[in-house]
């Protein structure tokens, strides 16, 4: 004599592959509608020209001779210069952009010390690769390197 059909293994698992289909196929909308991905551009032309005017900022740094030896140990951070140090002694500012994902991105302002090393402090975890920028507070010029840390010794941060 036969079992019922629905003690049988096959028609459980006949129902189960659309079952599933379904339910990752709800997550994934759900997904997809409530999240957002702030990596998308809307202005295209509008970025142009940002991206114009960083490259200007860049070429800036070059005519200037800029040169820094860049140090990441424990989240203190030290940028000395080996050339076209800034004359006014003005603090600069140092940002840390994931490459990824937004939310673990860091700002730093440094401040000059006795010895002309510009210094600053962070609490975050700085691991994983990053894009560091590195510019005056009134953005005059800017230098900018993509690294992956953590890093022992001194990184070359030039244009």
């Amino acid at each position: 004599m036969h079992s019922p059909w629905y003690k049988q293994f096959w028609p459980w698992f006949l129902i189960a592959i659309p079952l599933a289909s379904f339910a990752m196929g709800f997550l994934i909308l759900h997904l997809a509608s409530n999240t957002t991905d702030s990596l998308v551009v809307d202005d295209y032309y509008k970025e142009g020209k940002v991206i114009n005017a960083r490259l200007d900022k860049i070429e800036e740094a070059r005519r200037q001779n800029i040169s820094t030896h860049l140090s990441i140990r424990d989240g203190a951070v030290a940028v000395a210069f080996t050339s076209g140090m800034p004359k006014d002694g003005q603090a600069l500012k140092l940002s840390f952009y994931h490459v990824t994902l937004e939310e673990k991105d860091v700002s730093l302002l440094l401040s000059q010390d006795a010895n002309g090393v510009y210094r600053g402090f962070t609490e975050s975890s700085l691991d994983g690769k990053w894009k560091i920028t590195l510019t005056p507070m009134d953005e005059s010029w800017k230098i900018q390197q993509t690294v992956t840390l953590p890093y022992s010794g001194k990184l070359v941060f030039n244009p």
